[in-house]
């Protein structure tokens, strides 16, 4: 079988294209709207990228750059920016970002493809997500899909990270039977792969906050204050601020123990995954983000590390710029476990050799260990 083309949304740095790619995907098309993540992106992925506002970009428009037909795509993925659905995220049910996964669904109507593999943090399946995760299963069923909905852990798959994630593929039926499975996790014994396993081998970065001389985007944080490096001096491996001194403590942690992050300020553990690497991992202000051994932030790297990105994937732009790209990005090894999913019921597809155990939206929906 030639290798099955893809048409990626919402690309970002190009975590799934990546592992689509080890799948064994040809990358036939992306879309990305941030200006440094398509940097990133062209210097490790390719130039096949539209760099364009999706609201504006028609569907002709990136099929012509594809140079397909609605119809022909084999895969169409993307994770579209979920912040709006975060279970984190405080105000309004209302947000302007929401309306990203309709632009999703958008492309689907018009493409086609085959297949179609979409992810999103977990409040997709929220009060607040539930309106267009229902919007969006009710349409692909009358164009014709058959949808597999799962909520998973990125540790299952051999991420050295905590990331609960909802993953929605899309089938299209032909009459000929069920191709696609959803993917069993590898790691049902909590046995993850752990921060140790993924960082413990690099070097530390430079005293004087310069780039490592041989290893990309792996520096110390800059603007690490003094008090901070003191803060950091008082929590213990998979602590967070409950264990820095009151006299050390912000004004609204003092006293607090009910305040909603008690993460911040926190500390990796060796022995286990990290947290959910976020798009301001670069600051142990903002979670447990704190290296296990040394008084600092852990470097960019070493972020890139805990979502699986190889050494040899090097980020453009600012700290900050980076940070956002690693955080935003689906985990390549866990992009690469759901490709190779889709790849074998493309060639089961061309076969003509269905699955015999049939898979239900919502039946996987239930099924999900994940709450």
């Amino acid at each position: 079988m030639k290798k099955p083309k893809v048409i990626d949304l919402f690309c970002g740095a190009g975590g799934l294209a990546l592992g689509l790619e080890k799948a064994g995907f040809k990358i036939a098309a992306s879309v990305e709207f941030d200006s440094k993540a398509c940097k990133t992106y062209r210097r490790n992925i390719g130039d096949h990228l539209i760099e364009a506002d999706i609201h504006k970009l028609s569907v002709a428009e990136v099929l012509k750059f594809a140079k397909m037909e609605p119809g022909e795509c084999s895969l169409l993925a993307g994770g579209p920016p979920c912040q709006g659905f975060s279970v984190q995220r405080r105000g309004d049910d209302v947000d302007p970002r929401n309306d990203l996964v309709l632009e999703y669904l958008r492309f689907v109507e018009g493409i086609m493809p085959q297949f179609f593999l979409m992810e999103n943090v977990s409040g997709l399946m929220s009060k607040r997500g539930t309106p267009f995760l229902d919007k969006i299963l009710n349409r692909v069923a009358e164009l014709g899909y058959k949808t597999y909905l799962t909520k998973v852990e990125a540790a299952d798959f051999g991420v050295p990270q905590m990331r609960k994630r909802v993953i929605l593929i899309g089938e299209r039926m032909t009459g000929a039977g069920q191709f696609f499975e959803l993917p069993e996790a590898p790691i049902k014994d909590g046995k993850y792969r752990t921060v140790k396993q993924a960082i413990g081998d690099l070097a530390s970065p430079p005293a004087d906050g310069s780039l490592h001389p041989t290893i990309p985007n792996h520096a110390r944080e800059a603007k690490l204050s003094a008090m901070n490096v003191e803060r950091i001096q008082h929590v213990p491996q998979g602590g967070g601020r409950e264990h820095i001194p009151e006299h050390l403590q912000l004004p609204c942690h003092r006293n607090n123990p009910g305040h909603r992050h008690m993460d911040v300020y926190g500390r990796l553990a060796w022995d286990k995954p990290s947290g959910t690497i976020t798009a301001r991992f670069d600051s142990f202000t903002r979670g447990k983000f704190a290296h296990p051994i040394e008084h600092r932030s852990i470097t960019l790297r070493e972020g890139a590390r805990l979502q699986t990105f190889p050494d040899t994937f090097i980020f453009e732009g600012s700290r900050e710029e980076v940070a956002k790209q690693i955080g935003n990005a689906v985990p390549p090894l866990l992009a690469e476990v759901l490709g190779t999913s889709v790849f074998a019921a493309l060639c089961r597809k061309e076969k003509k050799s269905p699955v015999a155990r049939q898979q239900d939206v919502r039946m996987c929906e239930l099924e999900s260990s994940v709450s």
